[in-house]
């Protein structure tokens, strides 16, 4: 008997005999079958015609909150090595914007040939997130996190080496398929490592590898390449990715039985291969939540991407237009663990995403029009409150997913949603600015923010949910 899980599968060889080769997943509430304790706490289907088995040869699955306290690994630990791995990451995307005037006359590129350098990176998350999700399905979260740093360090070291533009780029789709395998792999990771009371503080750290990657990539990637040029820039930053990946190859456990990475389970012989089933991945709820998600992201970019540009046009200094642009990203640094924290405790999870949600759209819409006071306010209570979106989506969307031995997949289309949304948050915005200039582009963004705001109120989260947390009070 097979019998599988989220996160991998027990085999049963014979009556009261138990093997496990892999993770257990999130499931059900087990009825009295009198079989070992290890796999107590899980739904059996008892239907077996044949009698072989006490309770049949059908599917089980595990529940996460059954297994013993002790299988799960210190939530701080495990959220902070797996954000360093993500911003080490992330930094790959991120060290070229800063300097992109002098790697254009470096390698004589053109306006649209240098666009390229950052585009292809929404290009892998389009036609990777997917595949990545049944990658990290059949290989594990913590292998596919070391294969991102693996990735991200050789598509540095080609950057490092290249010669022409056409290898500059390629080295940056290489790099661009890294962030990709870093955002699929990462929030199942935590899901399999981390205690189920304490998924949201872990997912509220997770939460910020993207925005303090853009930051830091910003801040630091000047100063180190005037310092050792562009060579000596792509390895500082491949040193950086190494040792971070380091640090999390070596002390977060594997759950699968290796040492370091985890044990891919084989399919023993004779054995038919498994399906897996993609029912459950298109629910009513899981539209919602990715609708939602779509509209965050449109909204995040276009702010990004414009508002500095608008500040400019207004008289602001570049160096403070930036600064008031990423304000809210520097802010989430407290707020988006506050939120998993909140979610941790309270349980009201559609209340936080909603007002997180909320907020985006006119905060955005001053940000795209305004360059007082209210720019400032806007600016904090986005931080404050609107970048809890993040962590209430990496929270919310697990629990949607009827399917969860496909939550991998289930994490392929969140990560496709996101690249879409930066897609055509980026491709819209500057039609809307030439129709109607910065007020159009502040109304764009104010209701795209209140249509992900309606999406998200018409999610139904079952009850568990908040029993869930009022019990790990």
């Amino acid at each position: 008997m097979r019998v599988h899980g989220a996160l991998g599968a027990v085999h049963l060889r014979r009556p009261g005999a138990v093997g496990l080769s892999a993770t257990l997943g999130a499931g059900w509430p087990a009825p009295s079958c009198g079989l070992p304790g290890e796999v107590r706490g899980a739904f059996f289907n008892c239907d077996d015609p044949r009698g072989r088995f006490p309770c049949g040869e059908g599917s089980l699955f595990v529940e996460t909150s059954a297994r013993p306290r002790s299988a799960y690994q210190n939530h701080v630990l495990v959220s902070v090595l797996l954000v360093l791995a993500g911003i080490a990451v992330a930094l790959g995307r991120f060290k070229v914007p800063s300097i992109m005037p002098a790697i254009m006359e470096q390698f004589d590129m053109d306006v649209g040939s240098a666009s390229m350098l950052m585009s292809v990176f929404t290009l892998a998350g389009i036609f990777l997130s997917l595949p990545t999700g049944f990658l990290a399905r059949r290989f594990g979260a913590k292998n596919m996190m070391v294969a991102a740093v693996v990735v991200m360090v050789a598509g540095t070291a080609a950057g490092a080496l290249a010669t022409s533009a056409e290898v500059l780029v390629l080295s940056r789709a290489v790099e661009g398929v890294a962030l990709v395998f870093c955002g699929v792999s990462a929030p199942f990771a935590i899901r399999a490592y981390v205690a189920p009371d304490k998924v949201g503080f872990a997912s509220g750290i997770w939460a910020l590898w993207f925005s303090l990657g853009s930051f830091f990539g910003g801040v630091l990637t000047p100063t180190v390449f005037g310092a050792v040029g562009f060579q000596g820039t792509w390895c500082v930053m491949a040193g950086i990715a190494l040792a971070a990946g380091g640090l999390m190859l070596l002390f977060v456990r594997p759950v699968g039985g290796g040492r370091f990475l985890e044990r891919v389970p084989r399919a023993q012989d004779g054995a038919p291969r498994e399906k897996m089933g993609m029912a459950g991945l298109f629910g009513r709820n899981v539209l919602l939540v990715l609708g939602g998600f779509l509209m965050f992201n449109m909204v995040l970019i276009s702010f990004l991407s414009f508002s500095p540009t608008f500040l400019q046009g207004e008289g602001m200094d570049a160096t403070l237009a930036g600064f008031a642009s990423t304000l809210p990203m520097l802010v989430a640094v407290a707020s988006s663990p506050l939120f998993g924290v909140l979610a941790d405790k309270t349980g009201r999870l559609k209340a936080l995403m909603v007002a997180s949600m909320l907020v985006m759209g006119p905060c955005a819409a001053v940000l795209l029009t305004t360059a007082g006071p209210a720019l400032w306010a806007a600016a904090l209570v986005m931080g404050v409150v609107g970048l809890g979106a993040p962590t209430m989506f990496l929270i919310v969307y697990p629990s949607v997913v009827a399917n969860k031995d496909a939550m991998p997949i289930a994490m392929g289309f969140l990560v496709l949603t996101q690249s879409l949304g930066q897609f055509l948050g980026s491709s819209i915005m500057p039609a809307v600015l030439g129709a109607g200039g910065w007020a159009a582009a502040g109304a764009f963004a104010l209701v795209l923010g209140l249509v992900g705001t309606a999406l998200l109120a018409l999610v139904r989260l079952e009850a568990p949910a908040k029993d869930a947390a009022q019990r790990s009070k």
